[in-house]
């Protein structure tokens, strides 16, 4: 086997979600832009991204189907302070869900989980 990545498919929205999440996180790269379409910003085949070192495949459905992201499946943050926990949670919530508020739980001295404007689920928690 050569590899196992997370493969997250959105529906015409992954370079504005790509070019979001590329503000965000200062550690978050897009490895290969080639196969962005100018004329209509959709990402016609598989682009590899990272975060943190975690790699993850993004592709742009072609095709429109009755289904999208779901909070079962997630990405979990782990911040180093809490201002970078505040400033991503603010940054994910705006415009998207929020499942759990930014609070102290019995698991977590800070965590939050929301879904952000593309409907990607993120588990914020402070390290």
């Amino acid at each position: 086997m050569k590899s196992a990545r997370p493969f997250l498919m959105f529906q015409g929205d992954a370079a504005a979600a790509l070019e979001f999440y590329a503000a965000l996180f200062d550690d978050f790269e897009i490895h290969d832009r080639s196969h962005e379409d100018a004329e209509t910003d959709a990402l016609p085949a598989p682009v590899l991204v990272s975060l943190a070192g975690q790699e993850f495949m993004v592709f742009d459905s072609p095709v429109s189907h009755d289904f999208g992201f779901t909070p079962a499946t997630s990405i979990f943050l782990e911040c180093d302070d809490e201002a970078e926990i505040e400033r991503v949670y603010a940054a994910l919530s705006d415009g998207g869900g929020i499942m759990m508020p930014l609070d102290t739980y019995d698991f977590s001295r800070k965590f939050a989980w929301v879904s952000d404007r593309f409907g990607l689920s993120w588990q914020i928690n402070l390290a």
